[in-house]
């Protein structure tokens, strides 16, 4: 099944912190380019870690004739710290913004004037009306510090209804999991586009760190069969590619609005199962 156009794919970048791996992600961005994403996004560090490395890279993308969605996290900062990020997104020439609350530094007492993304959400439809399209996270396995299931979609709805365009899941690998996430937003209202994160498989144990701190669940027979290849990485690349294309055409069958890549600034595993999938130029 080739990819329908109102199926879209994009892909997270983070900004590179030199200028060999910049010129690396500028090579990764015009080979995924090839495929005419409908953006690229790229993340943004808490406590001003790489928010100028996340300005700079998306004007990198920009320039390159590519949308780029920057991420916007709201812990530690100020109302009028955000106020002059936006506006000077809105100076460049950016539309879409994926907001987050973002993870509270170790060792941090005051989170700022944010506690929660919902908020700040909020802040920017009243400082800047409709200009940009807002993506928010969603957690089909629920997010690892939500009390219950039921506490997470209730937290999902108020940053929809805070003026949400649409939603980006964590990454997953049970098909259920989003399936049933999305037939329970229905029932509350919620009726956003939900985007699934697709997390190709290229590092086993770098894979289940990321999973461990996420909270994305790494099925038991996926886990034995990515063990027992070892240090085999060629193995590891080609099981990992036919199950998460498998994963990215169920999720099309099923009728979801898109796919999210979590490349890792690499586009040769993301590039194989856009071709798996049938896309075009992949």
């Amino acid at each position: 099944m080739a990819l329908e156009s109102h199926q879209p794919i994009s892909f997270e970048f983070f900004p590179p912190k030199t200028e060999e791996g910049r010129e690396k992600l500028l090579a990764v961005s015009k080979k995924l380019g090839q495929i005419d994403p409908a953006y690229f996004s790229v993340t943004f560090g808490a406590g001003g870690s790489t928010q100028q490395g996340t300005i700079n890279t998306v004007l990198d993308i920009k320039k390159q004739g590519f949308s780029a969605a920057p991420h916007l996290s709201c812990v530690g900062s100020t109302k009028e710290n955000i106020r002059e990020i936006l506006a000077n997104y809105k100076t460049q020439g950016v539309d879409r913004i994926v907001a987050l609350r973002g993870d509270i530094p170790s060792g941090t007492l005051d989170v700022g004037e944010f506690r929660y993304a919902n908020e700040l959400v909020g802040f920017i439809r009243e400082e800047t009306n409709d200009h940009f399209h807002i993506e928010v996270a969603a957690y089909p396995e629920i997010h690892p510090q939500a009390k219950n299931a039921q506490t997470d979609l209730a937290n999902f709805k108020q940053k929809v209804e805070a003026g949400a365009n649409g939603a980006i899941t964590q990454y997953f690998f049970n098909f259920e999991a989003y399936i049933r996430f999305v037939e329970d937003c229905d029932k509350m209202g919620i009726n956003v586009p939900i985007v699934p994160g697709i997390m190709p498989i290229t590092n086993y144990s770098q894979l289940a760190r990321f999973s461990g701190m996420c909270g994305a669940e790494i099925p038991r027979w996926i886990a034995k069969r990515l063990e027992g290849f070892a240090d085999d990485r060629e193995s590891i690349k080609a099981f990992g590619a036919d199950v998460v294309s498998e994963l990215c055409q169920s999720l099309l069958d099923y009728g979801c609005p898109g796919l999210h890549f979590y490349s890792m600034n690499q586009a040769e595993a993301s590039l194989l199962i856009c071709r798996n999938l049938g896309i075009e130029n992949a």
